[in-house]
């Protein structure tokens, strides 16, 4: 097997396995009340784009949907292998922060707080980024014209997502995210 595909396989599990205490507090969502939440495909949509980019991600850890691998694009390979590796810990970071208030669906709970620690210092949506880099990074790690497509039919939905729980926080946290909203970017560190 491949020693890239061996590397990012491995990293699927840890970071995997590093994620489920986030998605077990995400539970959660499914049990307390929320104060607010939008009924849209976006609470969906993007989760289900995801979930097929992680198993396409799977598949071509075992050289399924994948192209050849020719030493020519052994470097470009690295670079989105490093991209995958490093924006998967920064999404386990992300999930992490946000501690109590994570949830899988948009919403916001009867006690939410505003998070603005560890990457949400930054930027606002370091975990919609984090996925956009990921799974472009792994889709070109593993060569894959399955992950690609994805990823890339990904970013509009999940660029949405964001933006909808902007006007979410805005809503409910008014100055507070205003004043959050100038010192930090969109999913890019000062820009939006």
């Amino acid at each position: 097997m491949d020693p890239f595909n061996i590397i990012l396989g491995f990293n699927v599990i840890a970071s995997f396995g590093a994620n489920f205490s986030g998605a077990r507090k995400g539970l959660r969502s499914k049990v307390i009340a929320p104060k607010e939440k939008p009924k849209t495909y976006l609470q969906t949509l993007p989760l289900v784009l995801s979930t097929i980019s992680l198993i396409a991600i799977i598949l071509g850890v075992f050289q399924i949907f994948t192209i050849g691998y020719s030493p020519e694009v052994k470097n470009i390979r690295l670079a989105g292998l490093l991209a995958y590796i490093i924006f998967s810990w920064i999404q386990v970071w992300a999930y992490k922060s946000l501690g109590e208030v994570y949830t899988q669906e948009i919403m916001i709970l009867r006690d939410h707080k505003l998070i603005k620690k560890g990457p949400f210092k930054i930027i606002r949506h370091p975990q919609y980024l984090s996925q956009i880099v990921l799974d472009l990074g792994a889709g070109i790690a593993l060569m894959s014209y399955i992950v690609i497509p994805i990823a890339i039919i990904e970013i509009p939905f999940l660029i949405m997502r964001a933006q909808l729980e902007d006007k979410l926080l805005q809503k409910n946290f008014k100055n507070e995210f205003s004043e959050y909203k100038k010192r930090s970017g969109f999913m890019i560190p000062f820009i939006g």
